[in-house]
């Protein structure tokens, strides 16, 4: 799959200009910089990605003035009967982002993909709870995700994290040009509702998932570690 396909489609139809088409791709070799050093940091293959040609915005309901802009996605999926998990990077971010803030997004969002994984193999994937506004879900992003110092083995990476997730991800500087150079502008957006971002799979497609047992025993490992962590912090 090439990653920027749909990006590439876009274009060709008019709704990216070609200034806008040759930052993006002069400025990709960055986020697939970004996922080899996650697969390096954590011994885990990176799930399949791809750069959708828009800004992803959410809120909690159509009639809010509270919104929030997803940068990245963790998206599962059941394509020829097989599952398997996309990582949607918004346009935007390879557009404007920083290189520490891309590899953090990237990151966070590869530890989504280890939590959906840990969910499906231990069958807790019906609890999920589904939240109503912004604040409850940055509460419930952090308090579910694998502990970052378990999984990665890169100091750097590890900083770039902390600094942007202490409690949600910000970056005020990044989100004034999306608004600026991407919203104002009247380029490509999605609107999605905070209660639709979340996983909906049938049994019969759950009970179909075949999961490598090396990859899981890799996850026990890093479950392990990150309670650890946790009790750790804790005293």
């Amino acid at each position: 799959m090439d990653p920027l396909i749909r990006f590439k489609e876009a274009h060709v139809q008019g709704t990216i200009s070609d200034d806008l088409f040759d930052l993006v791709l002069n400025r990709f070799h960055i986020a697939v910089e970004g996922i080899n050093r996650i697969e390096k940091a954590s011994e885990i293959r990176f799930p399949v990605a791809y750069v959708e040609p828009s800004v992803v915005v959410s809120s909690s309901s159509p009639h809010s003035y509270e919104f929030g802009i997803l940068f990245a996605r963790t998206i599962p999926i059941i394509f020829e009967e097989k599952f398997q998990v996309v990582i949607q990077i918004s346009a935007p971010l390879i557009a404007f982002g920083l290189k520490g803030t891309i590899h953090a997004i990237l990151a966070h969002e590869f530890l989504h993909y280890l939590e959906l994984i840990r969910k499906i193999s231990k069958m807790d994937f019906l609890s999920d709870e589904i939240t109503g506004n912004l604040f409850e879900s940055v509460y419930a992003d952090e308090t579910r995700l694998f502990e970052p110092r378990a999984v990665f083995n890169d100091r750097t990476l590890l900083s770039h994290i902390t600094k942007r997730f202490p409690s949600g991800f910000r970056d005020y500087k990044l989100e004034d040009k999306v608004m600026k150079y991407w919203i104002e502008k009247n380029l490509p957006q999605t609107n999605i509702a905070l209660d639709t971002n979340t996983v909906k799979i049938s049994m019969e497609s759950l009970s179909k998932i075949k999961l490598d047992p090396k990859f899981l025993k890799r996850m026990d490992e890093l479950e392990q570690k990150s309670k650890k962590i946790r009790k750790k912090k804790l005293y």
